[in-house]
């Protein structure tokens, strides 16, 4: 499955795995919300409430698209957080693991606090 993210700057596509979040994130496009930014990080509410799965986890690759269950959130890491120790990428707590970018996740980098944000099938 291949979602596309798109904000006023720019967008991504991004190659979802068979997971149960990433049907549930696919059953409720198109989205449409506000980002907020932490680090480099870029989450928004999704509107989606899953729990966590077995493998969920806290620190992932650059380039993952994660889902946040504890905020029904996209979470999409670039580069480090203000909790990251080195260069990793270490998210609020622990999330599910949806897939990676297709492109330079550094593209996120363009994206503003409060910009609109959608998410649809690619």
């Amino acid at each position: 499955m291949q979602i596309r993210i798109s904000w006023p700057a720019g967008q991504l596509t991004a190659t979802l795995d068979d997971t149960p979040t990433a049907k549930a994130l696919v059953e409720a496009l198109p989205i449409s919300a506000s980002a907020n930014t932490w680090g480099e990080e870029v989450y928004f509410d999704t509107g989606v409430s899953v729990a966590p799965e077995a493998d969920a986890r806290q620190v992932v690759d650059p380039g993952t698209v994660a889902f946040w269950t504890e905020g029904d959130a996209l979470a999409l890491p670039y580069g480090p957080t203000p909790i990251s120790r080195g260069g990793e990428s270490r998210l609020a707590s622990p999330c599910n693991v949806l897939g990676s970018f297709d492109g330079d996740p550094r593209l996120l980098a363009t994206v503003r606090e409060g910009d609109p944000v959608r998410v649809e099938l690619a």
